[in-house]
């Protein structure tokens, strides 16, 4: 992707986290791979005795969910704060596309999974799983065509995809979220308090922040919510230097962008290929095909593989026959088509909501095949039209 796009302070922090994003995106798929692989192997007793091991009061996979995936939700919030405020989503004719694209694109996976699994009160509870998309998949995927696809569709699908993980972000606050422990709560708003202060007199050394930022997540998983939101809070408190027209700024003149310059390749290629092998092995033993035909499988699969399709390419083609937005530069329908797909690619984000929606293993190994047959179906479909109609005219933008 080295011509992605020209030279400027939004474009390089925009490329630079394209990049890692489709780097560590092709890293989870052999990730990926390697752990279902493991958990249909003669090593799966010990895949799953390892997970399960404690660790002072955490297993190794509530240390990898609860904790680890807090960095990459700290990410995730920096990102979007970014974005929303100094980059391609700081104003609402940026929005608009990718803004209407996701919310079409959460609401009607989840309206088919509701129509498969709506009258089953066990079930319902799962209706957002489909709703995500991986970023880091889906760009994993997307840059494998290089230059045959233009750099401003790269740009929609990563604004939407950051506006997406917005969304799941709210959806986990509002919906899995255990019994509060009010008190814990009542803390955590202090701490919120503190950080908000150190932001507005001015402190721009992250020690602070981050020193905070481990008690509020110590707060927040004792409040009942999850504890992985307290890195979304964090993020947003921490100061961005705007910087509009000039060149990009230093990492020591914004304490956000040197943040998330040391993040973004720890998480990319460590945090995240770590919790996608802790979660997404599922043994395939006593599984018939059978389980294919599950109202619970079947409402993941087809909101991934359709729900995501519909509402994506429908709203972009409602937004532009309004004229309230076009179509990124230099793209065609078929290639818009193929990223519409694309978004179907559901797996990190999935797998987090059906851990939370879920506490039966079995219902959680069905809610993950449907996540696993959705995204790979949604990434071929998708690579299939990138791949027909992946040529295009004009200069590299």
């Amino acid at each position: 992707m080295s011509s992605i796009i020209a030279k400027g302070r939004i474009q390089s922090t925009l490329r630079h986290f394209l990049d890692n994003e489709a780097s560590g995106g092709i890293i989870l798929m052999v990730v990926a791979t390697l752990a279902i692989a493991a958990a249909n192997s003669p090593l799966a007793e010990t895949y799953f005795h390892v997970l399960h091991v404690y660790l002072g009061p955490l297993s190794i996979q509530h240390w990898i969910n609860d904790a680890l995936m807090a960095v990459f939700f700290l990410l995730v919030g920096l990102e979007i704060k970014r974005e929303m405020l100094d980059g391609q989503l700081s104003s609402w004719s940026r929005r608009i596309l990718p803004g209407a694209a996701a919310a079409g694109g959460m609401a009607f996976p989840a309206l088919f999974y509701l129509y498969f699994n709506g009258a089953d009160p066990a079930v319902i509870h799962g209706w957002a799983i489909p709703t995500a998309t991986d970023i880091a998949f889906a760009l994993g995927v997307l840059s494998l065509f290089g230059n045959r696809v233009p750099a401003s569709l790269k740009i929609f699908l990563a604004a939407l995809a950051i506006i997406d993980d917005l969304g799941a972000v709210v959806v986990i606050a509002l919906f899995y979220t255990d019994a509060l422990n009010l008190l814990a709560l009542a803390v955590a708003a202090i701490v919120i308090g503190n950080l908000i202060i150190f932001n507005r007199s001015g402190v721009r050394q992250l020690w602070p922040y981050l020193l905070l930022g481990v008690v509020l997540w110590v707060l927040v998983f004792a409040s009942g919510i999850h504890a992985t939101l307290a890195g979304v809070i964090l993020a947003l408190t921490i100061p961005l230097k705007l910087t509009p027209g000039a060149p990009e700024a230093t990492h020591a003149e914004s304490p956000l962008h040197k943040l998330e310059h040391h993040l973004q390749k720890p998480v990319a290629f460590l945090i995240v290929p770590l919790f996608g092998f802790a979660n997404a092995g599922v043994s395939f033993a006593g599984v018939s095909l059978s389980v294919l035909a599950e109202p619970l499988t079947l409402g993941v699969a087809t909101g991934l593989v359709l729900g995501k399709f519909i509402g994506v390419l429908g709203t972009v083609a409602v937004v532009t026959k309004l004229r309230l937005a076009k179509l990124p530069a230099q793209a065609s329908w078929g290639q818009m088509t193929g990223v519409a797909l694309l978004c179907g690619i559901g797996f990190t984000m999935s797998l987090f909501i059906a851990l939370l929606a879920f506490h039966d293993p079995a219902m959680q190994d069905h809610a993950k095949i449907g996540i696993l047959l959705g995204s790979v179906a949604s990434g071929l479909l998708g690579a299939i039209f990138l791949m027909v109609f992946g040529r295009r005219k004009g200069r590299p933008v």
